[in-house]
């Protein structure tokens, strides 16, 4: 009598759940993978952002600790407007002057470094076209950039506080205000909102202060971000700590 060894494997429809689980179990893998290096490149954004701000804010936060109180209000607006006031906020940019040395900025939604045709940068250097101006701390005894509002600025006397990086920042709003100035100590404090961020502007709201989400904007959500710093800065301070 003939005798047949029995054989073992997998059947087809095995074989194809098996294929099945694999298939689902790489594209979970696939799925935690990009979103982990979504979020870690967000948060990198982010930092940046928030690295920047704060480097502004402390460099304003000190030099106004040293300087006595000015004026910013009315802001000014045009060449024509008194000269009294310290804080110049014109289409495409602003200036403050804070004792010795002025702040100057140009706006993100500027064409220069937007790269769209919206409005032009308000402050440039003198004879020099290729350096572009994004935050500056600029040496100017007695605020000659805010009694000249078509003064260029000289790049010799200027240092960067804000440089594009890997995520083209920009300041998109500063506003200064102040309280009143204490008659008996002498000293005034300001009120300073800046708005600093990435500057694409196909995934910015209307108002530059924000990140459209990801349905709605055009840009890369992961390489978007906007921060508000709300700083309180004390002129008048001799001592120059805050």
């Amino acid at each position: 009598m003939t005798q047949y060894k029995k054989t073992t494997g997998f059947t087809l429809v095995e074989l194809m759940m098996s294929m099945s689980f694999i298939g689902a179990l790489l594209m979970a893998i696939a799925v935690t993978s990009i979103h982990i290096m979504n979020t870690y490149t967000k948060g990198l954004t982010v930092r940046e952002v928030n690295q920047v701000g704060r480097t502004v804010s402390e460099d304003l936060q000190r030099t106004i600790a040293t300087a006595t109180p000015f004026v910013v209000s009315p802001a000014r607006t045009a060449p024509t407007d008194p000269v009294e006031s310290k804080y110049v906020t014109l289409p495409g940019g602003g200036r403050l002057c804070v004792g010795a040395y002025t702040y100057a900025w140009n706006y993100g939604d500027t064409n220069e470094i937007s790269g769209e045709t919206l409005v032009p940068v308000y402050n440039t250097y003198i004879d020099n076209n290729e350096d572009l101006i994004r935050f500056v701390k600029v040496n100017d005894p007695g605020g000659v950039l805010c009694a000249d509002l078509n003064r260029q600025i000289d790049k010799n006397q200027a240092k960067d506080l804000l440089v594009a990086g890997d995520r083209n920042l920009a300041v998109h709003e500063l506003k200064v205000s102040s309280y009143t100035q204490n008659s008996a100590s002498g000293q005034a404090l300001y009120a300073i909102s800046l708005i600093i961020g990435t500057n694409d502007q196909a995934q910015l709201n209307s108002a530059d202060a924000g990140c459209l989400p990801p349905t709605e904007g055009n840009g890369s959500e992961k390489f978007c971000a906007i921060n508000q710093f709300n700083i309180i800065a004390r002129a008048g301070n001799r001592s120059g700590s805050l």
